[in-house]
């Protein structure tokens, strides 16, 4: 093995040697080490990448840009649209209603409805509005059968994953693949080049949930426990705030009703820029203290209903709020704006016209002031504002509404059309009666010509940040072919994997992609490693679109953490998991595929 190392660093030597390679692998070190630190946004790291390629003369600026431009990025556009006029059109109830239907009475059998229809719908519509969509109907089964949401909300992910890998328009992951083999002169890939495999995976993948769904799948409480009606030890975290006419000013909370009223903790005194902890229960009160209380929902509510407090969750709300209320949960998608920002700065309550009540992260509601918290992805928000400001959260790409709202996917008499209009779009490419890129986009103003989708819709519809990373992902490939590095690591590896037979090195590639995808984006995984695979399977003298299959694959196999893949994260926290959690549930399902994509890979390409 040393012999072999050192044989492999020689190989890679004078391709060093070169400036602009040398130049190109610093970039390449530095955005891995920034997608898995993860200190800025995944965008920002591929935006960076593609400065400092071009400032270094490595790329010229119409080879950096290039995937800006590309086919594939304007296929995702319109991707995200003809998603956005299908279940805005409502032309996705029946899947929503079948989901959410009282026939399925275990988590086993909702874990068989959801492989069996949310993973072929995958194939055709992204993941990420899938799960946005089926989030709150799931939730809603659980809370009707009283079962805990973390039986059932991962294998929801884990289905659009599966999904995703049986055609083309499965993931933007495929499409970006798709221009990158076809950048280095490997072609570009059919609608359905990869559906025998993907079938093979979806299947045994489905199968393998399902069979360790009870032993795997944690128990972390039903929904009668979770953010919107919490019973538990820490409760909620919210603010009140005492007015002009409360009956508690001049008082004492030890000689006051409202502790022995309501089963609150009051944890924080706040007059002014004064700050008092505990002891309080002698402290006289004024008007205008704010209280940060721990207390259940129901205690919340009535305390709506007092006179002797307000709520007060930001510095910005001094105002009681009105008569005609909702209380819902929303999650933080990831590539949500709101990440990284505080509710004061946010101006949240002016933005959304709801005001937050409470904040929960994983398992554990945060214990700091709510103006003052850090919004992360996957946080989970306890929101009350009027019906018509919840029902219009459905529309915003950085919430997502965790309740199901009566008419919140209106039927409309367009949902057929729509579900006409999707139908061609895929329909017309694979008949080879006109390129794909320009099927979806004619598809994209059809939506909104016929009324499906408005023009505000179609613009909020478009995932700025994930436009962002593959335009931006697609100069890492170009710079690897363009400096000869993509060929010297690709003999680097061909020194370990020469004498291996060909089954044990695909599924060597399979591991390694996966692996690399569970700590940074699968996308920059795909943009660095096809150059390599393409160049290490001619090395073995297979064809080069076996290892180009093989890293897609693995790309899409995002089993191990909530990380690994953004629909992990989106139901991470409303399913209560732990990271462990995760990994011990997906670490089957990771072996299985080892052994099984390689060998299907084979039958494929007759290796």
């Amino acid at each position: 093995m040393p012999i072999i190392a050192v044989r492999a660093i020689a190989d890679l030597l004078p391709a060093l040697l070169q400036p602009g390679a040398l130049i190109t692998l610093a970039v390449l070190v530095l955005s891995i080490v920034l997608f898995v630190w993860g200190v800025i946004a995944p965008e920002v790291t591929g935006l960076l990448a593609v400065g400092l390629l071009m400032a270094t003369g490595v790329l010229k600026p119409a080879e950096a840009l290039a995937g800006f431009g590309s086919p594939a990025l304007l296929t995702v556009m319109a991707l995200f649209a003809l998603s956005a006029g299908l279940f805005r059109s409502g032309a996705l109830d029946r899947l929503r209603g079948l989901i959410g239907s009282d026939a399925v009475r275990s988590p086993r059998r909702m874990i068989v409805l959801l492989s069996a229809v949310v993973g072929p719908v995958s194939a055709f519509v992204p993941n990420t509005p899938i799960v946005a969509s089926l989030l709150p109907v799931v939730e809603g089964w659980c809370h009707r059968r009283r079962i805990s949401p973390s039986k059932v909300l991962l294998p929801l992910s884990f289905a659009t994953l599966l999904g995703g890998t049986l055609t083309l328009l499965g993931s933007s992951v495929n499409l970006l693949a798709s221009e990158v083999s076809e950048k280095l002169g490997y072609g570009a890939f059919g609608l359905f080049s990869f559906t025998k495999i993907g079938i093979g995976v979806w299947l045994v993948g489905s199968l393998v949930m399902a069979l360790l769904s009870d032993r795997l799948l944690p128990d972390r409480g039903s929904n009668d426990d979770d953010l919107a009606s919490d019973l538990t030890s820490s409760g909620y975290l919210t603010e009140v705030m005492i007015p002009a006419s409360s009956e508690l000013i001049g008082q004492s909370l030890h000689g006051s009703r409202l502790q022995r009223r309501f089963d609150v903790d009051v944890l924080e005194l706040h007059r002014g820029p004064e700050r008092f902890t505990p002891p309080l229960a002698d402290r006289p009160l004024q008007q205008g203290d704010r209280l940060l209380l721990r207390c259940t929902r129901a205690d919340l509510l009535r305390l709506q209903q007092e006179q002797m407090v307000v709520l007060a969750p930001t510095p910005e709300t001094a105002d009681t709020l009105s008569g005609s209320q909702r209380m819902v949960e929303v999650l933080l998608p990831s590539g949500s704006s709101l990440a990284g920002g505080c509710l004061r700065d946010l101006r949240f309550r002016q933005r959304y016209n709801a005001t937050v009540l409470a904040l929960r992260r994983g398992n554990s509601v945060l214990r700091e002031r709510l103006g003052k918290a850090v919004l992360r992805e996957g946080d989970v928000l306890l929101l009350q504002g009027p019906k018509d400001a919840i029902r219009g959260l459905q529309a915003n790409n950085d919430l997502v509404v965790l309740e199901q709202l009566e008419d919140d996917l209106p039927t409309v008499s367009r949902k057929r059309l729509a579900l006409v209009i999707a139908v061609l779009a895929i329909l017309l490419p694979s008949l080879g009666l006109i390129p794909l890129v320009a099927s979806v986009l004619l598809g994209t103003v059809a939506m909104v010509a016929t009324g499906c989708l408005r023009s505000g819709e179609l613009q909020r519809s478009i995932r700025l940040d994930v436009i962002l990373l593959l335009g931006s992902l697609g100069s890492f490939s170009v710079a690897l072919e363009k400096t000869g590095l993509a060929e010297a690591l690709a003999k680097g590896l061909l020194r370990g994997l020469n004498d291996w037979p060909i089954y044990w090195a695909i599924a060597a590639v399979f591991l390694f992609t996966t692996l690399l995808t569970e700590v940074m984006s699968n996308a920059a995984t795909v943009a660095m490693l096809i150059p390599i695979a393409g160049k290490l399977a001619i090395g073995l003298d297979i064809a080069p679109m076996a290892l180009i299959f093989t890293v897609l694959f693995g790309a899409s196999q995002s089993f191990l953490s909530p990380v690994g893949y953004q629909t992990n994260l989106m139901v991470f926290g409303p399913g209560r998991y732990r990271f462990l959690d995760v990994a011990r549930y997906g670490f089957p399902l990771t072996v299985v595929m080892t052994m099984l994509v390689p060998l299907l890979i084979c039958r494929q390409f007759g290796i």
